[in-house]
């Protein structure tokens, strides 16, 4: 089998920030920190606007648009299928609240399937310039699901071009840490 040669990261594929959307990766429950700080960087560089996604893993994409929504269905076909409608308002909702004296207009999609892949099929399908996405929430499941399925941004940040920027929703006191 032949090699595929993989476009890699260059100056003449970079999307500039002024005028282009960013991509906001976002969860339910997640501190408002990530989409505030999406609108800052936003309204400092000029983007046109937040594209927010939530990507829901329990359902699979049937179908990409080249708008970048998605049709989506249960992964599960004999599961009750109105869930993921109750979490598409919910998130709607806050990011409303969150954003209402943002002067960045902002959009949201419901994605499925693996969310490395499904934000780099929206950032191409709406030429965003960059990704903003949070670090885990705190607590050992997180850890957890980290160690077993990876983590978000460093998937974004090797396979695909465009920059990710990682909001910290937890820090580390190094002074209080024991050293190794």
């Amino acid at each position: 089998m032949p090699t595929r040669e993989v476009p890699q990261p260059s100056p003449s594929r970079m999307v500039p920030v002024a005028g282009h959307p960013l991509v906001v990766g976002v969860v339910p429950g997640q501190p408002a920190l990530v989409v505030l700080t999406a609108a800052a960087w936003a309204q400092a560089a000029g983007a046109s606007q937040l594209c927010c996604a939530f990507v829901d893993g329990s359902r699979y994409t049937r179908e990409e648009r080249d708008d970048g929504t998605v049709l989506h269905e249960a992964i599960d076909p004999d599961g009750a299928d109105d869930g993921w409608q109750r979490r598409q308002e919910d998130i709607e909702g806050t990011l409303a609240e969150v954003l209402a004296g943002s002067t960045v207009p902002w959009s949201f999609r419901y994605l499925a399937g693996r969310a490395d892949r499904a934000l780099t099929h929206l950032a191409r399908a709406v030429d965003a310039a960059g990704f903003v996405v949070g670090t885990r929430s705190p607590g050992a499941g997180a850890r957890v699901r980290e160690a077993i399925e990876g983590s978000v941004a460093v998937r974004l940040a090797h396979h695909q071009h465009r920059p990710v920027m990682v909001v910290p929703l937890q820090v580390v006191d190094w002074k209080a840490s024991p050293r190794a």
